[in-house]
């Protein structure tokens, strides 16, 4: 192998095949280029819910996230019908800064941000294959409807996941410039959901606001998010994130989510050299510039060697193994959040060297693209294998979601899904 060799342990749930690969070069989503919202500031703004994707894929991406995967606990196709025509309506009425429900309606709002802007609230919704079928049933008759592209996924190279925090028939992420913002907007669609629907895991996340606008850096040091599509460019949009013809009706101008969450052994991180830290991501820490060049957006030459002839990019380097050139030019749309879930302490009866703090910290990866076939999965199977990053990083959790389409005023999410039965 080119590049920096390794020559040091790292904790034993942790290997070279790690998933952190899958943070895609740049590790993530960071600040999407371009202005926020509706071209008002801060927390004033608000994002239209209404139109023919679901906000919250290409919007530039607010500073909080609060994601929810549900469990489908109703047998009627009727009461998920119901479900999703009043989350609909709560959801439309949020993202302008209203109450869940009208303020004289039973059950009423809980009332937490009251006072409180828009704060450019998202609501992405998506279903998982338990929306199909569960355990062999078809409960809701849409057995028949699951898309080619919504796939179990398969288990990658030192995938450590936890099904406590894996899968869920519904995925819902709301994202704002408040955390209490994203928060109460889950918290609402949870008491619709009862007797319906009910929480299989969560994750909090949040992502920095650098000062001069640019993009934002991930809990490892570096800039997130560097090699994304622009999502300015609707060609590309429809090339690689809107799913076209090949895919169901229901389902054309939406996209899949690819949820991971990926903890990160900072604490091990930390110790390394960022000389060490720049060849295995492939970039300058300080500029983010690939290495060998100068600017953050220039392009990595994978054939650029030093006096040595060793690659300047390492073959094993996070930057070479996502970028397009290196998987027959699929991409996929980052739309990460770093987290930070506080620190645990290892038992006495590790090995001395797996004793002590740990933090639970890392990355709530979230990807969208055309078809996880060709995108993440593609691009995933390889760097989970030979990633160097994987040994600071390992997936726990996670799932894939169908988003369909948007909605027009008078339908309700996942409409024509359940109109083509």
């Amino acid at each position: 192998m080119s590049g920096c060799p390794f020559h040091f342990t790292r904790r034993g749930f942790l290997s070279i095949a790690g998933a952190a690969a899958a943070l895609g070069a740049g590790l993530g989503a960071g600040h999407f280029l371009g202005d926020k919202g509706n071209g008002l500031s801060g927390s004033a703004a608000s994002e239209a819910f209404w139109g023919s994707h679901q906000s919250g894929i290409i919007t530039p991406a607010q500073n909080h996230t609060y994601f929810a995967a549900f469990d489908l606990v109703t047998n009627k196709r009727d009461d998920v019908i119901k479900l999703l025509q009043n989350w609909t309506s709560a959801t439309s009425r949020m993202t302008q800064g209203l109450t869940a429900v009208q303020e004289n309606s039973e059950g009423g709002d809980s009332g937490d941000t009251q006072g409180l802007p828009p704060s450019r609230l998202t609501v992405t919704f998506g279903f998982g294959a338990g929306m199909f079928s569960k355990e062999g049933t078809d409960r809701y008759g849409l057995a028949a409807r699951r898309p080619e592209a919504l796939v179990d996924m398969p288990v990658f190279a030192g995938d450590q996941l936890v099904s406590e925090r894996t899968g869920g028939d519904v995925s819902v992420q709301a994202c704002a410039d408040d955390p209490q913002v994203a928060f109460h907007a889950v918290r609402q669609l949870v008491r619709l959901a009862e007797g319906i629907a009910q929480i299989r895991w969560t994750q909090v996340g949040f992502i920095a606001n650098p000062t001069d606008n640019r993009t934002a850096r991930n809990l490892m040091g570096f800039k997130d998010g560097t090699g994304n599509p622009d999502t300015r460019n609707s060609a590309l949009m429809d090339q690689f994130v809107w799913v076209g013809q090949e895919g169901p009706e229901w389902m054309r101008g939406g996209s899949y989510v690819v949820a991971r969450r990926a903890r990160i052994a900072l604490e091990h991180w930390d110790k390394m050299k960022t000389s060490f830290q720049e060849q295995i991501i492939g970039r300058e820490k300080k500029s983010g510039a690939p290495l060998g060049k100068k600017d953050e957006f220039d392009k990595g030459d994978l054939d650029a060697v030093d006096a040595d002839g060793n690659l300047l990019i390492p073959e094993n380097s996070h930057l070479r193994l996502a970028t397009a050139a290196s998987n027959k030019g699929a991409q996929i749309l980052r739309r990460s959040y770093s987290y930070n879930d506080g620190v645990s302490y290892t038992a006495e009866r590790w090995p001395p060297w797996r004793q002590g703090m740990e933090y639970d910290a890392g990355l709530l990866f979230m990807c969208y693209q055309r078809d996880p076939r060709t995108g993440f999965i593609q691009i995933f199977d390889k760097m989970s294998k030979f990633d160097m990053m994987g040994q600071f990083v390992t997936h726990i959790g996670g799932g894939l979601f169908a988003c369909p389409s948007g909605v027009h005023q008078g339908e309700f999410i996942g409409q024509r899904l359940f109109q083509a039965v």
